[in-house]
């Protein structure tokens, strides 16, 4: 069945004050402020319309939607023209009618008339509306002057602009400014001559497009069409799911031809993109049929042996056998498992149980250790809740929004968006970041502050903000006093009040003007609702939970949290990388962040499981390579993650994997990592699972499979039969029947079900009972620190420099991040066509320094640092400040963790991916680990 969304026109509008109006003899009720169309559209009756959409402000220009109101002259536009009591409306009459019809023949006559083979036949507006007024004839011919001969752009690589076809309606023109708001499309020319345009009459290529679809899926026509359409034909039907790529976790329909996906079309009830998209969410699903794709098991006896693709029962038998002989030969904590952020929780729930049950360990461990495991633990300590307090819905009340090592239109591009608009309306916004992002200054936005600070200085920022709020008296203190731990307030506001935190003293760490920084202190604390969204530039370093805590103090001190518009937000990466936190893939913690040593909570587990679980946390990801390098780690099950790709030092990780008697990996390609594997599981993507993701706002959102699975079988599926051939029967019938387990032993999921889900569309955790919808905003009435049940908690937060030092041999500090065309390793978008955006991993390097070493842009450079080197493509940019570089890490061939060292978070061993200090040098060849990786490359695709 195909799910059809009914365009209302114009935009939902919120009031207290109800409307009540007369439409064509029916009596309606609205919201003031409710346009005509949109009051009669929801009635049930229909207002023909052209540049009229409900993602899009009213605009009023093809005058298709005129309406008649008693006691009006004229007939004005229903979609710009808002309800008045007792107002009498008609929409429909022989004069009404007649003038439409009028309308149309005038689009008509400058249309091409090619509507059988047109991509969108069938399903094209202007079709639609053309039947809908009984247009039967054009009185004005084809012959005059028309712009059918306009040729088409097919330079992106998603979809095809055909100016023959526009109507100039500015839909596109608008989604690309109100919905994306990145201004890249006009209309050129007045009258006649009127076209849209990207950019300055450029390609779309050329433009500063960033292929979101938003134009795409405003236009009314086929000016603006999906190439997979154009290829694939009409879908038949769709399934709403749920993105696999970043944190915001978009709501889609994917529209498909039988098992075909012809296109992903965001979904406008998606609680957490509400009808947007970008690049990747939108156009990059490629991958999932890519001829990349493994979808038979192999095993091989050494990894420098070939593959064998041999049957499913043949490798659950081989990898079980392999397995408990390590555990024979070594001891039972000699094997682990590492968790996928990139699964669905019901798969991430099955592998730390299979982990815990049938290995008889806590040795699991996932891949938010090395980004998010700060957020965890320094949200948990001031809070007491591992996650984020806000939905994304918030920040249309922010009226102050700092940004700390996070790049929103990069990395979380749709929330990005919707954060530029708040800030178009006024909001203001302090940008706490090494590099200068798009947010800093682009169109119609532009950062109150950019205190631009040396990497590895966060704490010391976040000291001397707090300096200033509470030497100013700038302090919420009934919030305080309300709300929080008052012995504790007391201990932290003595420590920040001492001098050495004042922006003064700590400029000589940081490098950000006093000024500035007590500038930016003053508009967080008294310009209104003021909200904290931050990334993994505050969590991947050595102080990253003291950094977390850091701005968790401000938020408390300062009253902005429980409420719409404020809070302490982090901005996940992957796609439910809070959903595997929640899952219980901590060494430490069960389902719901519960201590494995508690007792209670354990025998809660044991009963379920019927399985004895170990009291003592295992091992995390680094001293499980470190016990591997030592050699008493002999075994690992790793789901979905390219820890060789994706983990810090990576001659460090090699050496580990190399060392394992047993590498286990469940993935959807030959990775990096798969190079050192002895037992191949191939597993499903997104558009195969069944199951629910997790996004950053705590959304629990459903994963329904839209074709089947193309190894025959769900990844639980293949867990359960790992965990069951090794000693310990495990099976589920459903996806369903494992999130109702997870319900029944996990307290913030215990109303949660898949039935609920399909029938509300999301909840937001803690989702209690059966009745609850979810907690879009956490801690409303009172915290949640176990024996503090209300009150939240100041932690002290000492700026202790980091280890990682420049010096005379290494003078620059790299930093990494990602780029908005390609997500995490790389591993999917590197198999669409994204590549034709970053087709490689680039050094930007500051001209000044590029200059001191003879460097141009373009030129091969060599990067290396106290542990190893790596060769890639420099560019000059003024980004970075002098003495700081910067890279992406998605291509595998760059491998920019092998510059990367092995200093982590005090708390976590989230690693120091931040602060490398390095040396640039020209070089002309690649580095001898790229030799040698292309070697062990080679030999694992034999």
């Amino acid at each position: 069945m195909s799910i059809q969304d009914i365009d209302y026109g114009t935009p939902a509008r919120e009031s207290a004050t109800m409307v009540t109006l007369d439409i064509d003899g029916r009596t309606v009720t609205v919201p003031e402020g409710t346009s005509v169309m949109r009051a009669a559209m929801e009635a049930g009756i229909t207002v023909p319309k052209l540049c009229a959409t409900d993602m899009l402000d009213a605009y009023g220009s093809c005058r298709l939607c005129m309406v008649e109101i008693e006691g009006r002259r004229g007939t004005p536009a229903s979609c710009t023209t808002p309800v008045a009591p007792g107002m009498k409306v008609h929409t429909q009459n022989e004069r009404l009618g007649r003038l439409r019809r009028g309308v149309m023949e005038l689009y008509i006559s400058d249309h091409p008339l090619d509507c059988l083979t047109c991509p969108t036949n069938g399903n094209c507006e202007l079709q639609d509306m053309a039947g809908a007024v009984g247009l039967r004839n054009v009185r004005y011919g084809y012959e005059g002057e028309n712009h059918r001969s306009a040729v088409k752009d097919e330079s992106n690589p998603y979809f095809t602009f055909d100016p023959s076809k526009c109507i100039v309606c500015s839909r596109c023109v608008r989604a690309c400014g109100e919905v994306q708001g990145t201004f890249a499309l006009t209309i050129d020319g007045r009258g006649f001559d009127s076209k849209v345009s990207p950019g300055a009459l450029e390609q779309f290529m050329d433009s500063e497009c960033v292929s979101c679809g938003a134009c795409v899926q405003a236009c009314p026509t086929a000016t603006l069409t999906e190439k997979s359409l154009i290829e694939l034909g009409q879908p038949e039907h769709s399934v709403i799911t749920t993105c696999a790529y970043c944190g915001v976790g978009c709501s889609f329909k994917a529209e498909m031809k039988g098992t075909t996906v012809v296109r992903m079309v965001p979904h406008k009830d998606g609680g957490a993109n509400e009808g947007h998209s970008c690049v990747k969410g939108r156009f990059a699903w490629g991958y999932a049929t890519h001829a990349d794709r493994q979808t038979k098991p192999m095993i091989r006896e050494s990894i420098d042996d070939p593959w064998r693709v041999v049957s499913w029962e043949e490798a659950i038998a081989y990898a079980a056998t392999r397995l408990r002989a390590v555990q024979q030969k070594y001891g039972r904590g000699s094997i682990g498992g590492i968790t996928s952020s990139r699964c669905t929780n019901e798969e991430v729930y099955v592998v730390q149980k299979m982990i815990r049950a049938a290995f008889g360990n806590n040795n699991v461990d996932t891949c938010a250790r090395v980004c998010h495991s700060p957020t965890g633990y320094g949200l948990k300590q001031t809070f007491g809740t591992s996650a984020g307090t806000q939905d994304f819905r918030s920040v249309d009340k922010s009226d102050v929004i700092l940004v700390i090592g996070a790049n929103p239109t990069d990395g979380h591009p749709v929330f990005g968006s919707r954060m530029k608009k708040r800030l178009r309306q006024g909001a203001k916004l302090i940008v706490i970041d090494p590099r200068r992002i798009d947010l800093v200054r682009s169109p119609h936005v532009s950062a109150t502050h950019h205190l631009q600070l040396r990497p590895g200085t966060n704490v010391a920022a976040m000291n001397a903000l707090a300096h200033v709020i509470v030497t100013e008296d700038l302090v919420d203190r009934n919030f305080v006093a309300d709300r929080c731990d008052p012995m504790e307030f007391a201990r932290w506001e003595a420590f920040v009040r001492d001098p050495r935190h004042s922006p003064e003293n700590t400029e000589q760490y940081t490098g950000i003007p006093a000024a500035e920084m007590r500038a930016a202190a003053r508009l967080y604390a008294t310009g209104g609702n003021a909200a904290i969204y931050y990334g993994l530039g505050v969590t991947e370093h050595s102080q990253g939970s003291t950094a977390v805590m850091g701005m968790a103090n401000l938020a408390m001190a300062t009253g902005n949290i429980g409420r719409d518009g404020v809070g302490v937000n982090p901005l996940r990466g992957q796609n439910n990388v809070q959903g595997s936190c929640d899952m219980g893939s901590f060494p430490h913690e069960l389902t719901g962040y519960r201590h494995v040593s508690d007792d209670v909570v354990r025998q809660q587990f044991e009963e379920v499981w019927n399985a004895a679980l170990d009291p003592e946390p295992g091992l995390r990801i680094p001293n499980m390579f470190d016990s591997a390098v030592d050699g008493t780690f002999k075994g690992i099950f790793v789901q979905g993650e390219d820890i060789a790709q994706s983990d810090p030092n990576t001659q460090h990780v090699f050496a580990a994997l190399r060392a394992m008697e047993i590498v286990v990996v469940q993935d959807l390609f030959l990775n990096e990592t798969a190079a050192f594997a002895h037992v191949f599981l191939p597993g499903t993507s997104f558009l195969e699972k069944d199951g629910t993701f997790t996004n950053a706002e705590r959304r629990i959102n459903r994963v329904r499979p839209v074709m089947p699975s193309k190894t025959g079988k769900q990844e639980w599926e293949v867990v359960c039969d790992l965990a069951t051939a090794m000693g310990y029967p495990m099976f589920y019938r459903s996806g369903a029947q494992i999130m109702d387990e997870i319900a029944r032993l996990t307290p913030t999921f215990s109303g949660v079900s898949f039935e609920k889900l399909d029938r509300v569309g999301s909840v937001q955790w803690p989702c209690t009972d059966e009745d609850s919808v979810g907690t879009p905003i956490m801690h409303a009435d009172g915290f949640v620190r176990e024996g503090k049940a209300s009150q939240g908690r100041f932690m002290i937060t000492e700026y202790v420099p980091t280890e990682e030092r420049a010096s005379r041999f290494y003078p620059l500090i790299l930093t990494t991040g990602r780029i908005l065309s390609h997500y995490n390793v790389g591993a999917q978008t590197r198999r669409t066509a994204n590549v034709a955006w970053h087709p490689e991993d680039i050094l930007e390097v500051h001209a000044h320094d590029a200059e001191e070493r003879g460097i141009r842009d373009g030129d091969l450079v060599s990067i290396a640092s106290r542990i190893g080197a790596t060769t890639l493509r420099a560019r000059i940019s003024d980004r970075m400040p002098q003495g700081v570089v910067y890279t992406t890490f998605h291509h595998p061939v760059t491998g920019a963790n092998v510059v990367t060292t092995e200093n982590s978070d005090w708390a976590t061993n989230c690693p120091e991916y931040k602060v490398t200090a390095v040396q640039v040098t020209l070089s002309n060849h690649p580095s001898d680990w790229q030799i040698r990786r292309g070697d062990l490359v080679e030999v694992a695709a034999e």
